[in-house]
């Protein structure tokens, strides 16, 4: 199967399914949700497969949303509807890239995650489904849309990391490192930037030695006390929610300074910690130094 935006191999009992647009940091454009999905069920037919190591090609292994195609160049409305927002369509298509996304939970085979560099706002969802993740020291996870425009759809923060923590990050928006994120429970292991993929090689082929029908029965047990938590019915309400997000007076106050000052502008006065008014209210009159250049 050829694939747009990523590449897939198998080798030694492992399927690689490599996020591959580098040059835009791995974000996530319309096409990349389904060929997730593609590839964890091409590797979950072959037999040859025993485990699926997640990566990001480049510096980053997943920006997020590619804000220049969702965003700026939304010509079916899909993210930014107008006045009259139809919580349906929307739902429709989010729940669409988070069942995606979530194929690599679901996967009957367990799904490893190598991050670099960034796993940010829909990055970190993809990381999140995985089942077990190890990041660089220096790399960075959060959902920064937390704190306007967005909702972290697969829901995965509070079951990674418990109430308290996951209200810390998104209530705040912040980003932590992989050393960080170790010392957390979100990541299994944080290591140094140069021993990350021997990291996970090593336990991909620990994972490996073992026959895939152990695996899966072990994975569906652990799978079915999150559902027995309500996991499905908290992304639901998480996907709706990312939505009605997109379309309050304060995510159309966002939408409406992207478009005056390019979201690169918008982002950075969202991340820099300034007061987002409620209701909207006026836009910023000046960049302001603290914002990125």
């Amino acid at each position: 199967m050829a694939f747009e935006t990523l590449t897939y191999r198998v080798e030694d009992r492992k399927a690689y399914l490599t996020l591959n647009r580098p040059e835009r940091l791995n974000a996530i454009n319309d096409v990349m949700p389904r060929e997730i999905r593609q590839a964890v069920e091409l590797a979950n037919e072959d037999d040859a497969v025993r485990v699926i190591v997640v990566r990001g090609e480049g510096r980053s292994f997943c920006a997020g949303y590619d804000l220049k195609q969702f965003a700026e160049d939304d010509a079916e409305g899909r993210w930014n509807q107008g006045p009259v927002w139809d919580p349906v369509k929307d739902y429709r298509v989010m729940k669409r890239n988070t069942d995606d996304f979530f194929s690599l939970w679901r996967s009957l085979k367990p799904t490893l995650c190598q991050v670099q560099g960034h796993a940010i706002a829909g990055g970190s969802d993809i990381a999140l489904s995985c089942d077990v993740l190890i990041m660089a020291t220096d790399a960075r996870i959060g959902y920064p849309p937390a704190r306007v425009w967005g909702c972290p759809t697969t829901a995965m923060w509070v079951y990674r990391v418990g109430a308290q923590r996951a209200k810390r990050m998104l209530l705040t928006g912040d980003t932590i490192d992989g050393a960080t994120a170790a010392e957390w429970g979100l990541a299994l292991e944080a290591v140094e930037p140069g021993r990350l993929e021997a990291a996970v090689e090593e336990l991909a082929d620990r994972m490996a030695g073992v026959p895939t029908n152990q695996l899966v029965m072990q994975k569906l047990m652990i799978n079915q006390a999150y559902d027995n938590m309500g996991l499905s019915g908290t992304q639901t309400l998480a996907t709706l929610f990312d939505g009605i997000t997109r379309h309050t007076p304060e995510g159309r106050w966002f939408r409406e300074f992207a478009e005056r000052d390019g979201f690169h502008e918008a982002v950075a006065y969202r991340d820099s910690g300034q007061v987002i008014p409620d209701g909207g209210g006026p836009l910023p009159e000046h960049k302001d130094p603290r914002r990125s250049s």
